[in-house]
């Protein structure tokens, strides 16, 4: 059987037996996909919860659909905040991207002393759709945290994971060497800007209790790194070694 199209929709939205579509999700099945009346859909509130649906109604200002049947689906990544230093133009776009299938559960966007931020008022907007349209395409039902963006002294003051690193060339340290055996309860990671970080961004940094590692010989882009550490530790403490979800298995018979 043919996987049911994923579609987020708020969580307040999927109390009651019917769910009202409306916004992005609601022009996506009506204009991209043409989906009509009858058609079996996944809703899923970003936070783990799931929703087969059957569409009723399809119109311009909203659909509705009623629920069949409710499910909870865990996710086990390896917990990770990635502090990405603002990189120039759009490149943070695709950190957010690869990074929402790779399994990065927190973005914090940073300004560092050698960030070039272009003033652009839809900017936030853009990123929690690429955020939710990437966790769509992937099969992800959790939607990860993105922060907004704030000062590197700032987001140090928020970090709580207890394995910290900070990626710098000039580390003597190689990834491999701070792994612990046991996988984290969280790890936070900070990637600098293109030219990298200042020497007294370094020490602010460590002060804060990262410890500077390197990813040996070669050196990576900014929008590159982070998501290089992320698939080892996906690898290494996540989830990969979970099969697949296949949404076609659960039951369609109303269950709720």
């Amino acid at each position: 059987m043919a996987e049911l199209h994923r579609f987020f929709v708020p969580a307040d939205s999927m109390g009651g037996d019917v769910v009202a579509i409306v916004g992005e999700p609601l022009h996506h099945l009506r204009t991209v996909l043409r989906l009509g009346p009858g058609t079996e859909l996944l809703l899923l509130d970003g936070q783990g919860g799931c929703c087969r649906a059957r569409l009723d109604t399809v119109g311009r200002e909203q659909a509705q659909a009623t629920i069949l049947t409710r499910w909870t689906v865990a996710e086990h990544p390896c917990p990770l905040r990635l502090l990405q230093a603002l990189p120039k133009g759009d490149k943070f776009d695709l950190v957010l991207q690869k990074g929402t299938e790779l399994g990065i559960t927190t973005f914090q966007p940073v300004l560092s002393g050698r960030s070039i931020v272009r003033q652009e008022t839809s900017r936030g907007m853009r990123w929690q759709r690429i955020v939710r349209e990437a966790a769509r395409q992937s099969r992800r039902p959790r939607l990860p945290t993105l922060e907004p963006l704030r000062s590197l002294h700032e987001a140090l003051t928020l970090v709580d994971e207890p394995l910290r690193l900070v990626l710098w060339e000039e580390s003597a340290r190689p990834l491999q060497e701070v792994l612990p055996p046991q996988a984290p309860t969280g790890v936070a990671l900070l990637v600098g800007p293109e030219g990298g970080l200042a020497a007294d961004e370094v020490a602010t940094v460590r002060a804060s209790g990262f410890l500077p590692v390197h990813l040996g010989p070669r050196i990576l882009r900014t929008e590159t790194a982070g998501l290089a550490v992320a698939a080892v530790l996906q690898f290494r403490y996540g989830d990969w070694r979970h099969a697949p979800h296949h949404d076609h298995a659960r039951p369609a018979a109303a269950a709720p």
